[in-house]
């Protein structure tokens, strides 16, 4: 799609580099340094093409700036002026001077990128451009009275009000606030900065043009940063109808429980308010505006303690297997974009995609949260928000009371001029420009992180007095934070010592947050909107995962302060290949990475002991543990359980009666992972892949089940009693929250997953986590799970199959 303005490329102009270019051309046989100079020149000419786009659109709105201002001028020597001499040369500012300066930059270079020449040379003209950035100090040093006159007049004169409405929106991107125009030429400076970076890049260092080049851009550096300290605050700043400035302190979209069902809001919280919005709909090429929903005055808006909050309205939860569906179709619609890439695809193909992505990442983001956080105005409306993440319900919980604290302010109400003043500020004022979804990003930006990261909470201190505390682990996940892992509670102390570790799977993930609780065991403190006793946060921090930084072998400790609590903690990461591994047993005794045929018949039974153990425990005490099989378990506790089982310790049974439910599940789990070959076996898994994609019902029934019943004896019997364990863990789904789909995505590629031999045919990109390979590991597993083969009570019957001791 070309810009507004863009100019149209020339028949035969496709860059050499370029699908149509390579298409067009004979095969060539120019030099490899020559071709690549080649490229860098014709980028040099899209970049310009863009730029020289985006520098018309810019005279168009300095020309909307400058409409009003001779009407305005022709009355002010009137006997009833809208504006006086000194108003309208206050807001009009320089706006003239940085105009002429623009046309005679535009007449200048547009004639050369029309008729384009790989020797052609601007520099010069980007140089004296940059040698006029004095101009923009003048303005930028009056911006602040000019915005606050613009806004003053706008208010309290009709006349000027009505004049710059029609002007301004009739040529400048229906902004119709003064305000909101008067910042372009501050946005410009920064534009044209960016612009000389990506000229730059792409000129030969031989170029004529690369040192006038150099010299602009360190000009516009230099003017930039002697500025940036001015224009910061006043990028977030907006002047209330008394002329105080009202500063934007926080803002980021969450979805709102609104009449029923969930609303995506862009919420904004000024130092006295805090307004709730949502973006209008507009036309193609225009700029996106705001529709204030509400707005709550910081004097009156308070947060109901637990006890005080009224039922929360009924809301429609999605169920997690459809959240995970979704995860799936936008990671397969992810693998078909880099392939689409990787072969050169039509880029009308690739935005469709992209297109498709957008909105199921949109809807999983909307449907994905459940956190209740809930504001009430004095005047009794409540507001009910939902939220993915306690860090983030603490973030905006606190920076509401700071404020609170901080201000001293009374109620108010808006007028429609001062709301609307208000909500039109904030579509420059935002710090949030983009709903949290992967397919916002650059494609060089970084994908984040898929596999495994291994946490370690060691301890922490900086406690006032002792309590009972714990720590949670979150990460992000396709646009939205989860709860990963918690440890355990260290009871009456101010210094825990938890040294747990946990493997946390990463799915696109760029951050970790640490959050510190202290346990309430007050039942009153009952919170109603999900029915769930309020933990106090004591501290929480988040941490980059950088890529770089964490990929190693070896662990890496860190300590991050909260709110004057540290927390020590080590991490190392594992990559996707990596962790995919089955490598066998080097040991012929133990359990762990040894054949099952052979652990059967050293044990004289068709079930691992280790399996009939850990599911007898989990049927016992964990059955209605909410994410059992889902939530990570100790690591230390896992492998602690490992060494115990693969020594056959006589001490096994009283060790699992005390250890930690999630880490006994996690021991099932890591048996099933460590296996040298799949349960479902190598030989057999092409046919699984193939059968679970039969369309016709039948023909599907008739293949799934000769395939099962295909399975060597112990793995078969293995399977169907781990199948009979997980449809009784499922039917326990409203109190544990595991569905048969939540535990075959936890088990399908524990379970089907090929040895390194055979998965060499089937991994793909490490990045590409919900690839087709693993969501048929998981369909096959469900498949099952919905579609019983046989009872195992029945299968049990048969002494072939089984000795007396199973």
């Amino acid at each position: 799609v070309r810009h507004p303005g863009a100019l149209p490329a020339a028949p035969g102009s496709w860059p050499a580099w370029s699908r149509e270019g390579r298409e067009a051309s004979a095969p060539c046989c120019v030099p490899q340094g020559e071709r690549d100079a080649g490229k860098g020149l014709e980028m040099r000419k899209l970049v310009l093409s863009g730029f020289l786009a985006s520098e018309e659109i810019y005279i168009n709105q300095l020309e909307a700036l400058l409409l009003p201002m001779k009407p305005l001028k022709a009355t002010a020597t009137t006997s009833q002026p809208v504006l006086t001499l000194q108003q309208i040369e206050t807001i009009f500012y320089k706006i003239q001077d940085i105009y002429e300066i623009h046309k005679e930059f535009y007449d200048s270079l547009c004639p050369k990128v029309q008729q384009w020449d790989s020797n052609v040379t601007m520099g010069h003209l980007f140089q004296k451009l940059a040698s006029q950035l004095g101009v923009y100090k003048a303005f930028v040093d009056n911006y602040k009275i000019a915005l606050e006159t613009a806004e003053k007049c706008s208010q309290s004169n009709y006349q000027f009000q009505k004049i710059s409405e029609v002007s301004w929106d009739v040529a400048a991107d229906t902004f119709s606030l003064p305000s909101a125009l008067l910042y372009k030429p501050i946005d410009r400076v920064t534009r044209s900065t960016l612009v000389l970076h990506d000229l730059l890049k792409h000129t030969p260092a031989d170029h004529p043009d690369y040192p006038l080049l150099q010299d602009a851009l360190r000009i516009s550096q230099n003017f930039l940063s002697s500025i940036n300290e001015d224009i910061d605050p006043r990028r977030t700043a907006v002047t209330t109808p008394k002329g105080e400035t009202r500063q934007l302190v926080k803002d980021g979209f969450l979805v709102e429980l609104s009449e029923g069902s969930r609303k995506l809001r862009h919420v904004f919280l000024f130092t006295d308010v805090l307004l709730c919005a949502k973006l209008k709909k507009t036309a193609v090429g225009k700029h996106q505006q705001y529709d204030c929903k509400w707005y709550v005055p910081l004097a009156d808006l308070v947060f109901p303690s637990p006890e005080e909050s009224e039922h929360c309205p009924q809301v429609h939860v999605i169920p997690d297997h459809e959240l995970e569906d979704m995860k799936m179709k936008i990671s397969a619609i992810k693998s078909e974009v880099q392939k689409e890439k990787a072969n050169k695809g039509q880029s009308r193909a690739i935005e469709r995609l992209k297109k498709k992505m957008f909105e199921n990442e949109f809807w999983l983001l909307l449907n994905s949260p459940a956190i209740p956080f809930r504001i009430h105005n004095r005047n009794g409306k409540s507001y009910l928000f939902l939220l993915s993440s306690d860090y983030e319900r603490s973030e905006w919980r606190e920076a509401i009371q700071r404020l609170q604290k901080k201000g001293e302010f009374g109620a108010f109400v808006l007028s429609s001029v001062e709301l609307q003043v208000l909500t039109g500020s904030c579509f420059k004022l935002r710090t949030v420009h983009n709903i949290p979804v992967t397919s916002n990003k650059d494609d060089d930006e970084s994908p984040g992180l898929y596999g495994f990261l291994h946490v370690i909470v060691h301890s922490a201190k900086g406690f006032k007095q002792s309590a009972n505390l714990y720590c949670t682990l979150e990460v992000d996940s396709f646009g939205y934070f989860v709860s990963k892992a918690k440890t355990r509670v260290f009871r009456d102390t101010t210094e825990p010592q938890w040294n747990e570790e946990f493997e946390i799977e990463l799915e696109g993930s760029q951050s970790l947050r640490i959050l510190c609780y202290e346990k309430c065991y007050d039942k009153t403190k009952l919170n109603k909107d999900n029915n769930e006793i309020v933990d106090k946060i004591m501290g929480k921090g988040q941490i980059q995962l950088d890529p770089q930084a964490v990929q190693t072998k070896n662990w890496h400790m860190d300590v991050i302060e909260m709110n004057g609590i540290k927390v020590e903690f080590s991490m190392k990461f594992t990559s996707r290949d990596m962790s995919l591994k089955r490598t066998p047993s080097k040991k012929q005794t133990g359990v762990f990475g040894v054949k099952i045929s052979i652990v059967t018949k050293r044990e004289r039974s068709k079930v691992p002991y280790i399996v009939r153990q850990c599911i007898e425990e989990v049927e016992k005490r964990g059955i209605e543990e909410v994410g059992i099989y889902r939530i990570s378990g100790v690591a230390t506790d896992i492998q602690a359980l490992k060494a115990v089982f693969d020594a056959n310790n006589k001490d096994i049974l009283v060790m699992l009666s005390d250890m930690d439910i999630n880490a006994i599940a996690g021991t099932l789990k890591l048996y099933f992972r460590e296996l040298p070959e799949p349960l479902l076996t190598d030989r057999l898994y092409p046919a699984f892949m193939e059968g679970i994609a039969l369309s016709d019902p039948a023909a599907k029934e008739n293949c799934m089940m000769h395939l099962l019943r295909s399975l060597p004896d112990p793995n078969l019997i293995t399977f169907l009693f781990l199948l009979e364990h997980l449809k009784r863990v499922a039917e326990k789904e409203p109190i544990n929250k595991m569905s048969l789909h939540n535990l075959a995505t936890v088990f399908g590629p524990t379970l089907l997953r090929p040895s390194e031999g055979e998965s060499k045919a089937h991994l793909t990109l490490a990045s590409d986590i919900w690839s087709h390979d693993v969501m048929a590991q998981v369909q096959v597993l469900l498949y099952y799970l919905q579609h019983p083969p046989i009872s195992f009570t029945e299968l049990k019957r048969n002494t072939l199959y089984f000795s007396t001791d199973v």
